[in-house]
């Protein structure tokens, strides 16, 4: 069993405790209440590659990056430094997050919030919206009864916006196909967990221009975003060179100067 499969077995477990704690009608109701959205697609539709700054607890591989991290203070001072939207992590067994850090991090600051989450439910994108974010993500072929058409209609039935994530040639046909927006090219094998900045240099090449790609992973220096900016990417996706770094909001401005240049 891989360290994703694993994931999506707990994750399944995780749904079906909450749906008994609050039922999926229920769920439904909140997550179709109106709520102003903030557009994730707007703050990429910009002249340079922008930053999305991760709020990133812990991770299955590298352990804990810190153990009093502020979320709210963390968005102000993403806010602050460039960032032009949010990623939260809320997996709470494998990264240590919650859908409370997605909420303090988006009433804290102005930016558009992502929902980072292993979504194999609807459930949980009735759950993302009544938490308040923006846009959530869809991990291509997460699971073999995936329906990505539906879970799109339905994000966007919500008010929200998604990033459709793939890491292989057919992943990217299935987002496009499915009407996807926003593409996401995770540069991480989510079964090996290993890492290549050349995903993204590949399946680029596939993406009509039409539609904003964000590059995912990996992404550690002013280099490597512009490396990636010469493939032709709206966005980096930066989780942990920001949260590890003894200067998080230096970090940040150095790779958003970078992609501003590029």
């Amino acid at each position: 069993m891989t360290i994703l499969d694993e994931i999506v077995e707990h994750k399944r477990h995780e749904v079906a405790q909450a749906a008994a704690a609050v039922p999926l009608a229920e769920m439904r109701r909140r997550g179709e209440a109106p709520r102003p959205r903030r557009s994730l697609r707007h703050a990429l539709d910009v002249d340079a590659v922008v930053v999305i700054a991760e709020i990133k607890r812990a991770s299955p591989t590298a352990g804990v990056f810190t153990e009093d991290l502020d979320p709210a203070a963390q968005a102000v001072e993403y806010a602050d430094s460039g960032a032009a939207a949010i990623s939260v992590l809320t997996d709470q067994n494998y990264f240590r997050g919650s859908l409370s850090d997605l909420e303090q991090a988006r009433g804290a600051c102005d930016l558009p919030v992502i929902r980072k989450e292993f979504i194999v439910d609807a459930y949980q994108i009735y759950e993302s919206a009544a938490a308040n974010a923006d846009a959530v993500l869809l991990i291509v072929g997460l699971t073999p009864e995936q329906d990505l058409d539906d879970d799109l209609a339905l994000v966007h039935e919500l008010g929200m916006e998604a990033l459709v994530e793939a890491h292989v040639e057919e992943e990217v046909e299935q987002a496009l196909v499915a009407g996807a927006r926003i593409v996401g090219i995770n540069n991480r094998d989510l079964r090996s967990f290993k890492t290549d900045l050349a995903v993204t240099e590949r399946l680029c090449a596939m993406i009509p221009d039409d539609i904003a790609i964000v590059s995912e992973s990996g992404v550690r220096t002013p280099a490597d975003v512009r490396r990636l900016a010469a493939s032709g990417v709206s966005a980096v996706l930066v989780g942990e060179s920001i949260v590890t770094a003894p200067d998080a909001g230096s970090q940040l401005r150095e790779l958003v100067a970078a992609g501003a240049a590029a």
